[in-house]
């Protein structure tokens, strides 16, 4: 089967539900300059009132130029890879088009969608034979996204969820959304104050400090900054958090003039459960972190790594596999320059074990966390006492599968 000699841009619009995705996509449909633009949605709901939305603004187009590809079964990033792979495969092979938009749904998290264009099908064939994936863009709005932000719903609670083992709060997908994007739209300006915008844009830099930002009301913008860029890159985009650049020492001075700062807390003793939970549980505390995320060593939990993961006002800690220190050399099963870089991590009586937390924040109070993280470890004479006696310790945390909303 023949190929196209170039492969078709795409452009995919992530975005939580009401963000303005599917306006910005009309914005594109009717100011396209004479480029030929194709289309793919995709909706989770019964009535997909997107795709009609689409219809109308673009009842003008010659369906000689456009095409619209519904896609109503699932969310892209999992269950219609296969689909996606036959639609995208199409539209790239027919030659006719200059860009390609995908509009994803409103609970969809970008990174999945952008490993579906690795993804290959039983015959070898990925998207990536015949489509680039050109620019990841983000619709945030900017009205809402610090209320929804800080609230921290769950996505079941507004009837949104993937399923009933979607446990995901709103906070937790806006933040998969903002981190892993190239463009983020800032979209209804014209619904808050000059303020309010900072504020946002604020919250936005801590997150992802690589991003271009782009205004927007009623999702009016060049559309040059979302087609053609030519600016995704997988390995930047998945190390593009704040988080993971302060974990690696890596300074971003252009988050200060927003008030953001962050700092990384480490410590080789395990966390007492009660002050743990004590200190989570402080809401004056946490009221200026906007992002935590990290492992964690508790006293009670020798065997397992504790996983942090903060957004706003949800604080989710789950499992996250075994420490190394608790498994037999026998069996790590790893190559030697691996086991190499695990004995690195090695200190001490208790191994990889350890507290490795990044903490994000606007006017936080640094010293105090600081103060409080190291009064929640165990004291010397805690130390002294030895793990048979750590095993006793009252442990308030639920068996690992546990969501905690700050409110």
């Amino acid at each position: 089967m023949s190929r196209p000699a170039k492969k078709l841009p795409v452009t995919v619009l992530s975005g939580f539900l009401g963000a303005g995705k599917t306006t910005l996509l009309n914005h594109i449909l009717a100011n396209r300059e004479g480029k030929k633009v194709a289309v793919i949605v995709n909706d989770m709901s019964e009535i997909n009132i997107d795709a009609a939305l689409i219809k109308q603004g673009g009842a003008n187009l010659s369906r000689t130029e456009e095409k619209l590809v519904e896609m109503q079964n699932g969310c892209i990033c999992c269950t219609l890879r296969e689909d996606l792979l036959i639609e995208v495969s199409k539209l790239a092979r027919d030659g006719r088009f200059d860009y390609l938009v995908i509009e994803s749904t409103g609970i969809s998290e970008p990174l999945p969608v952008a490993e579906t264009f690795t993804f290959a099908d039983e015959e070898g064939r990925s998207l990536s034979d015949v489509a680039r994936l050109d620019t990841m863009v983000t619709v945030v709005d900017a009205a809402s996204f610090l209320e929804e932000y800080h609230r921290a719903d769950s996505l079941k609670r507004r009837g949104e969820s993937l399923g009933e083992d979607d446990n995901r709060t709103i906070a937790d997908l806006l933040v998969e959304q903002v981190e892993f994007c190239d463009v983020i739209v800032l979209n209804k300006l014209d619904r808050v104050s000059e303020s309010e915008k900072t504020q946002v844009k604020s919250v936005i830099r801590a997150l992802n400090p690589r991003a271009e930002i782009v205004e927007a009301v009623f999702g009016k913008i060049p559309l040059e900054k979302v087609l053609n860029t030519g600016k995704f890159n997988f390995e930047a985009a998945a190390n593009a958090p704040m988080w993971l650049k302060e974990l690696r020492g890596e300074h971003t001075p252009e988050t200060e003039e927003y008030g953001i700062s962050s700092f990384v807390f480490r410590a080789r003793k395990p966390f007492h459960p009660t002050r743990l939970w004590n200190l989570i549980n402080d809401d004056e505390l946490w009221k200026d972190v906007l992002r935590s995320k990290g492992f964690f060593w508790l006293a009670t939990r020798m065997k397992t790594v504790g996983e942090w993961a903060q957004a706003g006002g949800s604080l989710n800690l789950s499992p996250a596999g075994s420490w190394w220190a608790s498994v037999p050399k026998s069996h790590w099963d790893v190559d030697a320059e691996t086991q190499a870089e695990i004995e690195k991590l090695f200190d001490g009586k208790y191994g990889d074990r350890r507290q490795e937390l990044v903490f994000i924040g606007v006017d936080m109070n640094q010293a105090e966390l600081i103060a409080r993280l190291e009064e929640a470890l165990l004291t010397p004479e805690e130390m002294a006492q030895g793990e048979a006696v750590w095993e006793t310790y009252f442990d308030p945390f639920p068996d690992w599968h546990f969501q905690q909303s700050m409110s």
